[in-house]
């Protein structure tokens, strides 16, 4: 039951961090680099060709990699914060298991 808790929370958790990153981060990372918007840096392969009537004959193809880096920045800040609480969490065992081994040592 534990493991279904943390999944969803999981999840949740990554919306979070992705509307975070999205709504946030990535504008102010784009006006610090002179208003560059990281979803559209793109390397284009292929040009999108069109008929004479203006119909798509061709898609372009191209390799998004600004998208990969908005992407990688928001598993960065996911797995930060992870390690982050994991770290919080033991801390907190240790210092509850501490506390038992103490009242117990003063019991005897």
């Amino acid at each position: 039951m534990d493991m279904a808790i943390a999944f969803v929370m999981g999840g949740a958790f990554t919306k979070l961090v992705t509307a975070f990153i999205d709504g946030l981060v990535m504008p102010l990372v784009g006006s610090l680099t002179a208003g560059v918007n990281f979803q559209s840096l793109k390397y284009v392969l292929n040009e999108a060709t069109f008929d004479s009537q203006g119909n798509l004959l061709t898609a372009e193809s191209a390799v998004r990699y600004g998208e990969f880096i908005t992407v990688l920045l928001d598993f960065i800040l996911v797995s930060f914060c992870v390690f982050l609480v994991v770290k919080m969490m033991n801390r907190a065992r240790r210092k509850f298991e501490n506390v038992v081994l103490k009242k117990n040592n003063n019991e005897d």
